[in-house]
C-alpha cells in the first residue's frame, strides 16, 4: 500500500511539471503591446529594415553551442605546406644516402629534380597548382642568403687567396663574356623569321643570357672532392661559382631596368658599366665592415656563450639586407662578410659555438637549395610552357660554345701569370663543368610579368638545367677518370708539410722583395704582419700572434679527438641494439639496406599522400585513405619478404 501511494504521488508530480511546461511553451515570445492604429489615408507604414551587416538596436538571439571539434585549415595552410615540402625533401635526401651507390654515380640535384617531377605529376593528376611560395621577395630575401652564406663560410681561405686573381678573372670577365656573347648570338637567331621570335628584342635577350650564365657546379664539386682533383682546379671552380652568382644578379637587376627602356642610348651604356663596378665594390665594402663588427662583438661574448652563434647569423643577414637597401651587390656583401669574420670569430667563440655555427649554416644552405631543385621538378610538370624548338636548341648550343671558347681564351691570357698553369685537361673540365642550377631557375621564375616571352624563357632555362645536370653532371666523373686529371692528396695535412710550406713562402717573399717583384707571396707576408700587429689586437680577445704551425697542430688534434669520440659513441650506441640480434641470426648488409629502403619508401609515400591532401582539400578522403592503406600493406609485405629472405639466407649460410 505504501508503495502504491508513493507511485501515485510521483505520477501527480510528473503531471504538474508537464502542465507547467505546456503553459510556458504556449506563451508568445516577447511582450504584449498595443498595436498602433493604422494612419488614415492610403499611406502604408512599412516596418524598419534591418541593415545587412551593420549594428542592430535589438539583435536577434543566436543559439550557439560549444563545438567539440573544429578545423581551421586556412589559418595554418602556408606553414603546414612548407613543413610538408621540407619533410618530403629531407626524406628524399635520407633515401638517397641509404644506398651510397646511387649518389656515387647520380648527383643529388638529379635525384631531387626527379622526386619533384613525381610530386608534380601527382598534383597535375588531381588538377592542383603548386603553392605560390617562390616569389621575387621570398627568393632574394629568404632563400638566397643561406645558400650564399654557406658557400662563403666554407670557402677554403688559404687556397682562395692564393688564386684570387684567377677566380675573379673567370667569375667577372667570364660571366660578362658569356652574357654578352650568348645575348648577341640569340638576338641574331631571333631575326630568323622561321623561328617566330622576332618580338624578343636585344635587351630581353641580354637579360636571358645573364640568367643562364649563372653556373652552379654543386655536382661537379662533390665529384672533385671524391676523386681528389688538384687544389687549383677545385678552388677556381668553387670561387667562380660563388662570385659568378654575384655578377649574374647584378647583371639581372641592371638588364631588368634596361628591358623596360624603349631606346638605349650610349650614355646608358656608360652608366651601366659604372653602376656595375659601383655595385660590386660597394657590396665588398659593406661586407668587410660588417665582418669586422661581428668579429669585434664576439670578443665580449665569453660570459654569454649561448648567443654567440646568433651574432654570426644576424650580422651576415644584416650585411645582406643593408646591401639590398642601397641596391648594391648583396651577394658580394654576405660573401665578403663571411670570409672576413670567419678567421677572427672562430678564435673568439667556444668550440661548441663554432660547431653550432658550421652545422646551422650548412643546414640552412642545404634546405634552401634542396627546396629550389625540388620546386623545379614540380614546376616542370604543373606549369604551362611555351615550346620553341629553334630557340631552345640554339640556346643549348650557344651556351656550350661560348662557355668553351671563354675558358680557352681566358686561360691563355691568365696562364703566363700563374705559377702552376692550367693544362688542356684542366681547361676541358672547367668548360664542361659549367652546370646550371638553382640560381638560374629562381631568377627566371621570378621574372616580372612585363617580360612578354617569360614562359619561353622559363621553358628554355628548365631544358638547360635538365641537360647540364643530367647529362654533364652524370658524365663528369667518368670523364675525369678517363682523361686522368691531376690529383691531390687532400688528407696529406701534417706538421711537416706546413713547416716546409711556410719556409718556401717566406723564402719566395724575401727573394721577391730583393728583386723588386711583388706577387701574392709578398702581399701575403705584408698582410700577415699587419694582421698580427693591428687587426688581432682589436678583433680578438687573446690577441697574441699564433703561428700557423701551432694552429695546424690544434686543428689536427681536435680532428683526431672528434674522430675518436664519434667512433666510441657509435660503438656504444650500436652495441645495445645489435647484440640481441647477433646471437639469433646475423643480418647481412644487403638485407638491412633493403629493410631501410622499404621503411623509407613507406614513410615517403605516406608523407606524399599527406602533401597531396594538403594541396588538394577537395580530394576524396576515401581515395586518400585507400591509397595510404594499400601503400602501407605493400610496404609491410615488402618488409616481411625482405626480412624473411635475409633470415633464410642467414640460416642457410650458418
Amino acid at each position: 500500500k505504501g508503495h502504491t501511494q508513493l507511485r501515485l504521488s510521483q505520477m501527480k508530480l510528473a503531471v504538474n511539471f508537464l502542465t507547467i511546461g505546456l503553459v510556458i511553451l504556449s506563451l508568445p515570445c516577447g511582450s504584449y503591446t498595443e498595436i498602433p492604429p493604422k494612419p488614415p489615408g492610403s499611406v502604408t507604414v512599412l516596418p524598419p529594415v534591418k541593415p545587412a551587416g551593420g549594428p542592430q538596436a535589438f539583435p536577434d538571439a543566436e543559439n550557439s553551442n560549444l563545438p567539440v571539434f573544429t578545423m581551421d585549415y586556412a589559418r595554418i595552410q602556408v606553414p603546414f605546406e612548407v613543413t610538408l615540402w621540407v619533410l618530403l625533401a629531407s626524406f628524399a635526401k635520407i633515401g638517397f644516402h641509404v644506398y651510397h651507390k646511387i649518389t656515387f654515380w647520380v648527383p643529388e640535384s638529379c635525384l631531387l629534380i626527379s622526386i619533384g617531377l613525381i610530386v608534380g605529376a601527382i598534383m597535375h593528376s588531381v588538377h592542383e597548382e603548386p603553392p605560390a611560395v617562390l616569389s621575387y621577395n621570398v627568393f632574394f630575401l629568404f632563400m638566397l642568403p643561406p645558400i650564399v652564406l654557406e658557400s662563403g663560410y666554407f670557402m677554403p681561405t688559404r687556397p682562395f687567396f692564393e688564386n684570387v686573381g684567377t677566380v675573379l678573372w673567370f667569375a667577372v670577365v667570364g660571366t660578362l663574356w658569356n652574357s654578352i656573347g650568348i645575348g648577341m648570338s640569340l638576338y641574331a637567331v631571333c631575326q630568323i623569321e622561321a623561328f617566330e621570335v622576332q618580338d624578343i628584342n636585344l635587351q630581353e635577350n641580354m637579360l636571358f643570357a645573364a640568367i643562364i650564365s649563372a653556373v652552379d657546379p654543386v655536382a661537379v664539386l662533390s665529384v672533385f672532392e671524391d676523386v681528389s682533383v688538384n687544389e687549383q682546379l677545385y678552388i677556381v671552380v668553387f670561387g667562380e661559382c660563388l662570385f659568378n652568382d654575384a655578377v649574374t644578379v647584378v647583371l639581372y637587376n641592371m638588364f631588368i631596368f634596361v628591358a623596360d627602356m624603349p631606346v638605349v642610348e650610349p650614355v646608358d651604356v656608360f652608366l651601366g658599366v659604372a653602376r656595375f663596378f659601383v655595385v660590386g665594390l660597394g657590396g665588398m665594402g659593406f661586407g668587410v665592415i660588417f665582418g669586422f663588427v661581428a668579429s669585434f662583438t664576439t670578443r665580449f661574448t665569453s660570459n654569454v656563450r649561448e648567443i654567440e652563434p646568433l651574432f654570426i647569423f644576424m650580422y651576415s643577414y644584416l650585411a645582406y639586407l643593408v646591401a639590398e637597401l642601397f641596391s648594391i651587390s648583396s651577394i658580394m656583401a654576405i660573401v665578403t662578410c663571411a670570409l672576413t669574420m670567419k678567421y677572427y670569430v672562430e678564435e673568439n667563440v667556444s668550440q661548441r659555438s663554432c660547431t653550432t655555427i658550421r652545422h646551422v649554416v650548412k643546414m640552412l644552405g642545404t634546405i634552401s637549395e634542396t627546396l629550389i631543385f625540388f620546386f623545379l621538378g614540380v614546376v616542370t610538370i604543373t606549369t604551362e610552357h611555351e615550346w620553341n624548338w629553334g630557340y631552345i636548341m640554339f640556346t643549348l648550343l650557344l651556351a656550350l660554345v661560348w662557355r668553351g671558347l671563354g675558358v680557352l681564351v681566358l686561360t691563355q691570357i691568365i696562364n703566363p701569370f700563374r705559377t702552376i698553369p692550367f693544362n688542356f685537361k684542366d681547361q676541358f673540365i672547367l668548360g664542361y663543368g659549367g652546370l646550371r642550377g638553382a640560381i638560374s631557375f629562381a631568377l627566371v621564375f621570378t621574372l616580372p610579368d612585363s617580360i612578354g616571352r617569360k614562359k619561353l624563357f622559363l621553358t628554355t632555362t628548365i631544358c638547360m638545367i635538365m641537360f647540364t645536370v643530367f647529362i654533364q653532371g652524370i658524365s663528369i666523373r667518368p670523364l675525369i677518370e678517363f682523361i686522368n686529371v691531376r690529383r691531390t692528396n687532400r688528407n696529406l695535412e701534417t706538421i711537416n708539410v706546413e713547416i716546409h710550406s711556410r719556409l718556401i713562402e717566406h723564402t719566395i717573399a724575401g727573394v721577391e722583395d730583393l728583386c723588386g717583384q711583388w706577387s701574392h707571396y709578398y702581399w701575403k707576408d705584408k698582410f700577415l704582419k699587419f694582421n698580427n700587429r693591428i687587426l688581432r689586437k682589436i678583433l680578438i680577445r687573446d690577441n697574441r700572434a699564433e703561428s700557423s704551425i701551432v694552429a695546424l697542430y690544434k686543428k689536427l688534434e681536435l680532428q683526431n679527438a672528434m674522430e675518436i669520440l664519434d667512433t666510441v659513441s657509435g660503438d656504444i650506441n650500436a652495441g645495445s641494439s645489435i647484440v640481441s640480434l647477433q646471437y639469433v641470426y646475423p643480418l647481412s648488409p644487403s638485407s638491412s639496406c633493403s629493410l631501410s629502403l622499404s621503411l623509407y619508401f613507406a614513410l615517403s609515400l605516406i608523407l606524399l599522400l599527406s602533401l597531396s591532401l594538403a594541396c588538394s582539400p577537395s580530394l576524396s578522403l576515401s581515395l586518400v585513405l585507400s591509397l595510404t592503406l594499400s601503400c602501407s600493406l605493400f610496404c609491410s609485405l615488402f618488409c616481411s619478404l625482405s626480412l624473411s629472405l635475409s633470415l633464410s639466407l642467414s640460416v642457410f649460410v650458418h
